[in-house]
């Protein structure tokens, strides 16, 4: 039925080509639906996926396409049959937007693993219009895809937390690897890999970074507070350090050797691919059969346990490292972070952008 409403609409900045450059663009939102929330975005952060998907490197990109999926805001309306927030709750919105809500992933409450999920931009919703992301003044979604920000967090330091934050949090909570004093490595340290150092350390584990060179020694022990430095090609120490670590999180998004970390795993333990590699990696089996390794992999995280993590986050005081920057930068900041040129996290100011009075 057609609505006699006047068309609500909101400004964000969008790519228009796989050249990846972001300007304003006008788009119409869609009225608040039953269960749906009007949310006036605050800030968002930048995400190494936003980068692949400006420029098409994933070769499935749709334009115009407004990126962000790291969104923190305030709730302005609600519909009727909302019941999880009230107008001027602070709250989040991650990767997801939508699910199937009957298949067997959505009925475990973990639908990230829905064949039918929707994400929060690049994709088509369920109404065939298209989703646009969090660099924007203002989003609609179902509040099942909502998550309440504990009191007491800022949305800057939150919204990191929102995709690189679940996604370190998710494997550690579905493997059984929250318990303190076990000793985990992280492979890589940009915005998932930090994030995976803050998280481990806030569970009580002896936490190494692991890395090629030892440009990043400084900061991964005295800024983060990891308690050991490795660098992968420095035989003796990794001679020293086989067999002793119960994971390791590696978030290279490049292709690289498996069998240096699988010898670092001891009895049962996970190496947990988190980088996007689109080209086949490749180890010797009997490193994995003779200590009964598992390589596996998971992907960002589940509603539940977004929730969860945030309130993880809250009571140990977890605090991402991030530069705030304001909308009109945004393209200097893409250029930057493809040159891994930031320290970890950058969070635009969206609402100090004044996008909806430009």
């Amino acid at each position: 039925m057609g609505s006699l409403k006047e068309e609500r609409k909101t400004t964000g900045w969008a790519a228009r080509d796989p050249s990846g450059v972001l300007s304003p663009y006008t788009y119409p939102l869609r009225n608040t639906g039953a269960e749906d929330v009007l949310i006036k975005v605050i800030c968002c952060g930048v995400c190494h996926t936003d980068l692949h998907q400006i420029k098409n490197d994933l070769g499935m990109s749709n334009y115009p396409m407004v990126p962000g999926h790291e969104v923190v805001g305030e709730v302005v309306e609600v519909g009727p049959e909302v019941t999880k927030f009230k107008v001027g709750d602070c709250v989040g919105v991650g990767c997801l937007v939508g699910c199937c809500d009957n298949c067997r992933p959505c009925n475990a409450e973990v639908e990230q693993y829905c064949n039918k999920k929707i994400w929060s931009y690049n994709d088509v919703y369920t109404d065939g219009k298209p989703t646009q992301g969090g660099f924007a003044g203002s989003m609609v979604v179902h509040q099942k895809f909502v998550v309440a920000i504990p009191e007491g967090m800022s949305p800057e330091q939150v919204a990191p937390l929102l995709c690189a934050g679940v996604t370190i949090y998710s494997p550690l909570n579905h493997f059984g690897l929250k318990g303190s004093g076990l000793k985990g490595g992280i492979l890589g340290l940009g915005g998932v890999g930090h994030m995976g150092v803050l998280i481990a350390k806030a569970m009580g584990h002896h936490v190494t970074v692991i890395s090629s060179s030892d440009k990043k020694k400084e900061e991964a022990l005295d800024v983060l507070g990891a308690d050991d430095y490795l660098i992968s090609s420095d035989g003796a120490r990794m001679q020293e350090l086989a067999d002793s670590f119960d994971y390791i999180i590696d978030t290279v998004p490049v292709h690289h050797p498996l069998e240096p970390s699988l010898s670092l795993l001891k009895l049962d333990g996970k190496l947990i691919i988190m980088g996007v590699i689109n080209v086949p990696l490749q180890f010797v089996s009997p490193l994995l059969m003779l200590g009964r390794k598992m390589i596996t992999g998971t992907f960002i995280g589940s509603m539940k346990e977004t929730q969860e993590m945030l309130e993880f986050c809250k009571e140990k005081g977890v605090r991402s490292t991030i530069e705030v920057v304001k909308m009109d930068y945004v393209n200097t900041a893409m250029e930057r972070l493809a040159k891994n040129d930031v320290r970890y996290r950058f969070v635009v100011d969206v609402a100090g952008s004044n996008l909806d009075n430009e």
